[in-house]
């Protein structure tokens, strides 16, 4: 089945398969339609645009937690079991974007039907606000505790500056994923080896974890939290892997990140809390920057300072991508008048103190987001021949959007009732299960009985 159709081309834009100068690739972020084959980027371009994005202050504090709950060798197990979830699910949704070039609600309207994937689309649209808002936020927090800054007017400069990168499109988050991966890695480098001046390696394989009685993450919340950390913006990878020039790069340029960024700015903040270096282990995990402002060094509290807007900057200026590409097929807006729209939204929010409650937002996306990704990948790998012979232009699929739904109430049955269990996996496992299930059922009652030959 070929692409959804293109839209026509409103007046005075130029035809896509001819390439533009380079102020009009500037000003085309090709959100309505296609990748023209002229406009696509090589796999390291597209691959510093996901590699440098988990290489954020949060994993580390995530990272922390994980250890803190579970000791340092099951929290490993469940940090690389995330990691690999993650690179599978991200792996499979980018060769779709990469073979067809469609942002994320254009191929989701060959499975969810076009006003199904608006309803995909928008909610995914809409969370990502928050994860914008929250690393907006976290940005005033973090400089507030470790240098006293004060934390609105952090946060406001913070924003600004975030939207600006959004704005500028998918150039500049190419660049600043460059930037952000290494300094995450040097910096990062620097903390653990000042963690280490007190105990040795050894101490940190054999931490033994010291939540509370009671209070301890389970293991499956602990997956959980490593799956649901970009699980929003995974499901979206295709705003990101669209620019690839095929599926096999795309799914190159997301391993990048899933499992192997992913994996290493965990472990960052996983060595800090096994090292006994954090200073609050239980809500901040394994977040370092306290460990580089706390030696009084000119320096290296430059470089922290500089760290944490271009760190936190990347993952927000995503985040907000994702939203702005989003919104874009649901309102016909530009992507960049959409981008100055949201970020002035998660802005606001992220005054009113959004960072706050992040554990109840992993929790929704862990449970509402994942059945999306897997009935989505069903349809279009596993199902490929009858999603390319059904017909375009359904309104709903509702094999799907049931799916979905109940992907979701088995992910939700298992965090209230089996919280030792994954429910990001328990969703992902009966979402497909269950649009298997619907498009038999679907297939079989439009068979034409055939009577039996006497």
């Amino acid at each position: 089945m070929s692409a959804p159709p293109d839209s026509a081309r409103p007046p005075g834009t130029s035809d896509p398969s001819v390439p533009p100068s380079r102020s009009a690739q500037l000003a085309d972020e090709f959100e309505d339609r296609p990748v023209p084959p002229a406009h696509r980027r090589s796999l390291l371009s597209v691959s510093s645009v996901w590699f440098g994005f988990p290489m954020v202050l949060t994993n580390a504090v995530f990272g922390g937690v994980i250890v803190y709950s579970l000791g340092f060798a099951r929290g490993m197990l469940a940090i690389l079991l995330g990691c690999l979830i993650l690179g599978g699910y991200v792996g499979a949704l980018s060769y779709l974007a990469g073979r067809t070039g469609n942002t994320f609600a254009r191929v989701a309207v060959i499975t969810f039907g076009t006003r199904g994937a608006r309803l995909a689309s928008g909610f995914l649209a809409t969370v990502v606000i928050g994860w914008f808002a929250f690393q907006v936020g976290l940005t005033g927090a973090t400089l507030n505790t470790a240098l006293g800054w004060n934390t609105e007017v952090t946060v406001l400069v913070a924003g600004v500056l975030y939207v600006a990168v959004a704005y500028a499109g998918i150039r500049a988050l190419a660049v600043i994923g460059w930037i952000a991966a290494p300094l995450y890695l040097v910096l990062g480098g620097v903390a653990i080896t000042l963690a280490l001046r007190d105990s040795g390696p050894g101490s940190v394989l054999s931490y033994g974890g010291q939540a509370p009685a009671g209070g301890a993450l389970t293991f499956g919340a602990c997956v959980t939290m490593v799956v649901a950390g970009f699980i929003d913006s995974g499901t979206m990878t295709a705003d990101f892997t669209r620019w690839s020039r095929n599926g096999r790069e795309a799914v190159l340029a997301a391993l990048t990140a899933f499992p192997l960024a992913n994996l290493l700015a965990l472990i960052v903040g996983a060595v800090i809390v096994g090292a006994g270096a954090a200073a609050d282990p239980g809500s901040a995990g394994g977040n370092f920057l306290g460990l580089l402002t706390d030696h009084h060094s000119g320096l290296l509290t430059s470089a922290a300072v500089i760290f944490v807007f271009v760190n936190l900057g990347s993952v927000s200026a995503h985040c907000l991508y994702n939203a702005a590409v989003g919104w874009s097929q649901l309102t016909g807006a530009t992507m960049r008048r959409l981008v100055l729209i949201i970020g002035a939204l998660g802005l606001i929010v992220a005054l009113a103190g959004v960072w706050e409650h992040f554990e109840t937002w992993l929790t929704l996306l862990g449970v509402f987001v994942p059945p999306i990704g897997s009935v989505l990948i069903t349809d279009q790998l596993l199902l490929r021949r009858l999603a390319e012979a059904r017909p375009d232009g359904p309104v709903l699929r509702f094999s799907a959007l049931a799916a979905w739904a109940g992907g979701a109430a088995v992910a939700a049955f298992v965090h209230y009732e089996g919280p030792q269990y994954c429910e990001a996996v328990a969703g992902l496992l009966a979402g497909a299960a269950l649009y298997l299930a619907a498009e038999r059922l679907v297939s079989g009652s439009r068979t034409p009985h055939r009577p039996e030959r006497t």
